[in-house]
């Protein structure tokens, strides 16, 4: 099964009939990857966008963007994206201009030019006459340069926050940290050397710190084994403190019970329920 393509019209002779209708305004175009670009005479960009709408079917303004070629004599390029709804097609018109020449602005034909042209100013500079409120959009107002423009600085301006400790906006030097700007361009498998936490376990310790000894080579150090001829600590009477080794008739009084001792000694045994010397009466 095909993959689903969109359906449109094919318009190969577009550029020739959108040449003889503008006539002299048209300056050149090219057609690349599917893309139609037309580029047109600066001041008269009204016009040919007026007869792109009405005469060949664009009825959408989609983007205005800009482009920045420092090393031309007109450095900014002014690019137009319009879409034909009922032929589903896009075409691209462009003008050229410089840090000071004026573009003709649009917003007589579309609205929403407006907002896209001021995009256009902010970030590259280029004015447009016939906008009555071209402010800028996307930075500060009172934000210094063009952020787009190649020449533009990447340090040496300031940015502004949101200050918690002072509740309000607050201006401080750019702060570009550098441990993510280092590159190694000699090898592309390898990246800058980022130190994430945990990473000091990795490291050895320095030379003189206290460190534990090494482990001995082999086995782990243990108990030496006991000779089999070597006597246990109870095979005799005398390691145990039971007396002397003869001293039988000592073992034997020993083990009597305490009743049999008192008869031997010329006493009697006391019975559990009388009572013991030294107890309360």
């Amino acid at each position: 099964m095909s993959a689903h393509l969109p359906r449109f019209k094919e318009r190969a002779d577009l550029a020739d009939r959108y040449k003889a209708a503008l006539g002299p305004s048209y300056v050149a175009h090219k057609d690349r990857v599917g893309e139609l670009t037309i580029t047109v005479a600066r001041d008269a960009i009204v016009e040919a966008a007026r007869t792109l709408r009405d005469a060949f079917g664009y009825q959408q303004l989609m983007e205005i963007a800009g482009a920045d070629y420092p090393e031309r004599p007109e450095r900014f390029e002014v690019n137009y994206h319009f879409l034909s709804l009922t032929e589903n097609h896009r075409v691209r018109l462009k003008v050229l201009t410089d840090e000071e020449t004026p573009v003709p602005s649009l917003t007589g034909l579309w609205p929403v030019a407006g907002w896209l042209e001021r995009e256009v100013f902010d970030m590259y500079g280029v004015t447009f006459a016939g906008n009555t409120d071209l402010r800028r959009i996307l930075t500060d107002y009172g934000f210094d340069g063009h952020p787009l423009r190649k020449d533009f600085p990447q340090t040496g301006y300031v940015e502004l926050r949101y200050s918690e400790a002072e509740k309000r906006v607050v201006y401080e030097p750019v702060s570009l940290p550098q441990d993510f700007r280092t590159f190694d361009f000699l090898m592309p498998w390898e990246g800058p050397e980022y130190r994430l936490p945990g990473d000091e376990k990795a490291t050895p310790q320095a030379p003189g710190a206290p460190s534990p000894a090494p482990a001995p080579s082999g086995q782990g150090k243990t108990n030496p084994p006991t000779p089999a001829n070597t006597p246990k600590t109870t095979d005799t009477p005398a390691h145990t403190g039971a007396g002397a080794p003869g001293d039988a008739q000592a073992h034997k009084e020993a083990r009597k019970p305490a009743a049999a001792k008192a008869a031997n000694a010329g006493g009697k045994a006391v019975d559990a329920g009388e009572p013991k010397p030294g107890d309360k009466q």
